[in-house]
């Protein structure tokens, strides 16, 4: 509970030793993060303009049972196919869905607690994609997407099994 304050005071307290200009810093990383987001606005747009026209066309639910054979041999429940799909997309409409799963099932259910799991433990990969690689100098993601999702399908699998057994 003290931990912010009290890293605050020490980062003013080192400032002060080393004569750093605190308030010029502060007005400069400002500069700098206005710069960042205005850099950032084409590839989230982008993002979340796909991620929004996929939802309402219906396109992630077709997805979902098209996959849904595969991920029930993996362990997951047909009902959490969607979620996981749109989960690396986009946080709200991943939330959305987990908000239908809970009216659908209930939150202590054996699919609610799976799609907690999931939730808690994912994050949405191609916003934080566009996000790093719209800051870094290479501009290729290489493996970092194909890694990312294998490794969130992964956890996925996890979950649900976890699940299952507590």
């Amino acid at each position: 509970m003290l931990i912010t304050p009290v890293l605050l005071i020490i980062t003013l307290l080192v400032a002060l030793l080393k004569k750093i200009p605190v308030y010029d810093s502060f007005i400069e990383g400002i500069k700098e993060a206005f710069n960042l987001v205005i850099s950032l606005l084409p590839y989230l747009a982008a993002i979340l303009i796909s991620i929004e026209l996929m939802r309402a066309s219906g396109l992630s639910q077709m997805l979902g049972r098209a996959v849904s054979p595969v991920f029930k041999v993996m362990g997951i429940p047909p009902q959490l196919c969607e979620l996981l799909i749109l989960r690396p997309l986009s946080g709200s409409g991943s939330l959305s869905l987990l908000e239908k799963i809970y009216a659908d099932y209930g939150v202590d259910s054996y699919i609610g607690r799976c799609a907690s799991v999931i939730m808690g433990s994912s994050d949405t990969i191609f916003y934080i994609v566009a996000v790093y690689f719209s800051t870094s100098k290479d501009k290729k993601s290489g493996l970092a997407i194909p890694i990312s999702v294998f490794a969130s399908l992964m956890g996925a699998i996890a979950s649900c099994a976890l699940c299952r057994i507590i």
